[in-house]
């Protein structure tokens, strides 16, 4: 019968399909199906990070190009892929004096590049050159990074490494996004979120105080709170520029102390992450030194403090990755005032009148100037 047969048709091809499909599945197909759909989709992403990069390149060029730089695009290509070894770990004597010498060298050697194709340039146009081409030269690593990841995926049949990848790479996409975003702030030249703690510096200095330079790149002034004497340290503004605080604070610790002059406190103010959920602009403060830094800051302020017997405090300003390194919000703005009322509650209560205080700002000082004194 007519019907009999379309059954029979239908039944023999659902079993040829369920067949086909049972290969399919026991060859591995589907894992190789996952595998391009995941393949594409990395792809994709790296490509718009790809035009992330090359934007930024573009960005920075014409910077460097109406600061009348010279061969910007050499000078560029050798920032991208310029690198620092790190020193040798199996022998811990010493590591920080020799990172701390790499760590200057390449500051050095940037500065004098840029020093060298930018004679026509001021000191903030090179400052903000350098960092735009350092964040062009992050952005170019991780399309490199990444698109390196995927090929060797590729190339070995590593479907766990092409997964993790995928499931890293909004991340990934994100991050690039906000490096983008600070280029563009960046060159505008104003505070960014990380400017929070040599903001809080100058706010407690006054705005027409005498500043001198006292480290590389890193400035002092001196202020009085209710007989207490306050030494603020900050890098010098307003360039895109960090300064050597530890160097700094260490300097002015060692000085005070050959007058016999013991300071009573020394307190670092800097940016620090939030974690999701916290308000951002929230203050905090504790002991040790807040700054982010991969060692040889971080342990000039510990070693100074130590030997001499000093208070060691911190305050901090919460806020997330992107709102540090883009224009500063309204929000950090009120942190920062949150702070200077933080820091001077810490002075007033826990110091007497007579005392010294050290207090350093920590952080980028880009758009935060001052006058310079002479000497």
């Amino acid at each position: 019968m007519p019907g009999t047969d379309w059954a029979q048709w239908i039944s023999a091809i659902s079993q040829l399909l369920f067949l086909l499909l049972f290969v399919f599945l026991f060859l591995g197909g589907n894992q190789r199906l996952q595998i391009y759909m995941w393949t594409n989709d990395i792809r994709a992403k790296l490509g718009i990070i790809d035009g992330m990069r090359r934007e930024a390149e573009r960005k920075t060029l014409d910077y460097m190009l109406r600061n009348k730089a010279r061969d910007a695009k050499r000078l560029l290509e050798r920032v991208k892929l310029f690198f620092v070894i790190s020193p040798v770990e199996l022998e811990p004597t010493d590591i920080i004096r020799r990172l701390e010498h790499l760590l200057v060298e390449r500051h050095r050697t940037f500065k004098e590049e840029f020093r060298r194709h930018m004679p026509e340039a001021g000191d903030v146009e090179r400052s903000l050159a350098e960092t735009a081409a350092e964040i062009t030269a992050v952005l170019d690593f991780i399309y490199r990074y990444v698109r390196h990841l995927l090929l060797t995926g590729i190339k070995t049949k590593n479907w766990i490494l092409i997964m993790q990848l995928q499931l890293v790479m909004p991340q990934i996409l994100q991050l690039s996004e906000t490096y983008l975003k600070a280029l563009n702030h960046f060159l505008s030249g104003a505070p960014i979120g990380d400017s929070a703690g040599p903001m809080v510096a100058l706010r407690l200095a006054g705005y027409d105080a005498g500043w001198k330079e006292v480290a590389e790149d890193t400035v002092a002034a001196e202020a009085e709170l209710e007989g207490r004497r306050l030494i603020l340290v900050k890098a010098r503004g307003p360039e895109s520029n960090v300064g050597r605080p530890g160097l700094a604070a260490d300097l002015i610790v060692r000085e005070l102390l050959d007058r016999g002059e013991k300071p009573a406190m020394l307190i670092t103010v800097d940016a620090a992450l939030k974690m999701e959920g916290e308000e951002t602009g929230l203050v905090a403060d504790g002991v040790g030194a807040a700054i982010g830094d991969v060692g040889p800051e971080k342990i000039r302020f510990e070693r100074s403090t130590a030997g001499g017997g000093i208070s060691l405090r911190a305050v901090i300003i919460k806020m997330g990755l992107e709102e540090a390194i883009l224009s500063m919000n309204k929000k950090i703005l009120e942190g920062v005032d949150k702070a200077v009322e933080r820091v001077k509650n810490l002075i007033l209560e826990e110091t007497r009148p007579g005392d010294t205080v050290i207090v350093v700002g920590v952080g980028n000082s880009i758009g935060v100037g001052q006058n310079m004194a002479a000497g």
